[in-house]
């Protein structure tokens, strides 16, 4: 920050001191004439960048900008130092490819060097100011990078700055500009371009849903440029076809792959299984997911997500928790599914004993990490509308012990249903056993018990949790521990 400015201050008055020493003083009068002298000093400037002027401070140079003074950026690396030092500066960041342009213009023999061209590609890029990258494109082209001088190879960071342009086009849906790019990359690179390079156009073509225009895409990424495709190059394909044709369309792919020797991978697999499960064909869906299992690839978090939300999504929440069952008996549900969708379906469809079943299997197991916290909640209160209060307090249990706390909110509203039925003993021991795994208990919480044991009469329990809510410092003041009291020892609520 200091050298920025520092640099915010010196750089105005350098460049107003230099625009006095190589301007002179001729006798012209009118203001014709004096606009004629700032332009014949001025830098040339691209008309598609934007004119923004150079103010800093309270002062105010000239515009459009005036020449910079040739010791401070004659070379690459003085321009690149310049730069550097301007990239938090919010005028003089957005005049990188200005500054460029200038010193190109100044001298014939001025040739920016890659890591120059490099670093305003990608502030380009990020910014997304295209038409300014299309532009720097071609000054790479028309001035080669210095280090290519005592090598008969182009520069080697000619692919990684072309690809920052291609990915900034293809983003914004240009697709003849990325077009235009790889075009002129081809030819001036020294050997064939990966698949990496048409795959950003070929992905961008699926995401504009222009199918067509993606096939055809391919045809000449295979044929006209001889560029064998790789796995990336079909998933995309693969989805494409999905969405556009079906997915007989895209199983077609899936023999092309074996024509280039190219294996399948899970996303491939989780596509197709996608594609089956959208047009409701829910039994080639799950049979995909067996033979991604018989084939050995195994399951991954995203793979049993399309599958259960696939199958519950389409009505057969049952199908999917036998389906989960036998693959978590099998040991191939993978670590960090969460069951939230399968029992949230199976509480919607009223098969509550089910969901239980499905939790009850994840514990036994050992597996909590498939059991997330609202998972367990969901299941908890399905039990307890069911007026299942015993079967809810056993499984809230059996959670607490693996560490699945529900939130404060959840366990007050389970603790005050089972203290409206008579189970406040439950309730309390359930608190209890919360807080040795970090439970945070409210007021509102130790309200409820001790209201619940008030009406049960058991005053003894329920002196000690009003004692226990002192010492938190849930009583504001003597009037509320005396109602609580009261209600304690008349058997009444508040």
């Amino acid at each position: 920050m200091a050298a920025s400015r520092r640099l915010a201050r010196k750089l105005p008055s350098l460049i107003s001191k230099h625009q006095r020493l190589i301007t002179p003083e001729p006798e012209i009068e009118g203001l014709d004439a004096t606009e004629s002298l700032v332009s014949s000093s001025s830098i040339p400037l691209d008309p598609s960048l934007p004119l923004l002027p150079l103010a800093v401070s309270h002062l105010s140079p000239p515009s459009p900008l005036p020449a910079l003074p040739s010791a401070h950026a004659s070379t690459p690396a003085a321009l690149l130092r310049i730069l550097r030092r301007a990239r938090h500066h919010p005028r003089l960041a957005a005049l990188d490819l200005h500054l460029l342009l200038a010193a190109a213009s100044d001298s014939s023999a001025f040739r920016p060097d890659h890591r120059l061209t490099s670093l305003i590609a990608a502030r380009l890029a990020d910014s997304h100011r295209l038409p300014s990258l299309r532009r720097l494109l071609e000054l790479i082209l028309s001035r080669p990078c210095p280090c290519t001088d005592d090598s008969i190879f182009a520069c080697p960071e000619l692919l990684p700055t072309f690809r920052k342009a291609i990915l900034a086009f293809a983003t914004s849906g240009d697709i003849p500009a990325a077009s235009d790019a790889l075009a002129s990359l081809s030819r001036a690179a020294d050997s064939p371009l990966p698949a990496e390079f048409y795959n950003i156009i070929l992905h961008a073509l699926a995401r504009l849903r222009r199918h067509e225009d993606t096939i055809r895409f391919y045809g000449e990424m295979t044929s006209t440029h001889r560029v064998p495709p790789d796995v990336y190059t079909f998933n995309i394909l693969i989805n494409s076809s999905c969405r556009a044709e079906g997915v007989d369309a895209a199983m077609r792919w899936f023999q092309e792959m074996r024509r280039w020797s190219c294996p399948p991978t899970g996303v491939s697999f989780n596509t197709l299984m996608h594609g089956f499960f959208r047009e409701g064909r829910y039994k080639e869906g799950t049979k995909v997911a067996r033979e991604m299992l018989q084939l050995g690839f195994g399951l991954s978090v995203a793979s049993m997500e399309i599958l259960i939300h696939g199958l519950c999504h389409g009505g057969k929440a049952l199908q999917a928790a036998e389906v989960f069952i036998e693959f978590s008996v099998d040991g191939v549900v993978p670590e960090g599914f969460d069951c939230l969708n399968l029992v949230e379906s199976l509480c919607h469809v009223r098969t509550v004993e089910k969901a239980v079943e499905v939790v009850e299997l994840i514990l036994d197991q050992n597996r909590a990490c498939c059991l997330s916290v609202p998972a367990g909640v969901t299941v908890l209160e399905c039990l307890i509308k069911e007026g299942k209060l015993g079967e809810a307090c056993r499984l809230m249990e059996r959670m607490v012990a693996v560490g699945i706390v529900p939130d404060t909110i959840s366990c007050n509203y389970i603790f005050e249903v089972l203290c409206e039925a008579g189970r406040t003993v439950d309730a309390n021991r359930l608190r209890l056993q919360a807080k040795e795994r970090g439970f945070q208990a409210d007021g509102f919480t130790y309200s409820i018990i001790v209201q619940g044991f008030g009406r049960q009469g058991i005053r003894k329990e329920g002196e000690s949790v009003l004692d226990e809510m002192l010492d938190s410092g849930f009583i504001p003041n003597i009037a509320t521990y005396n109602r609580l009291l009261d209600c304690l020892h008349r058997g009444r609520s508040l």
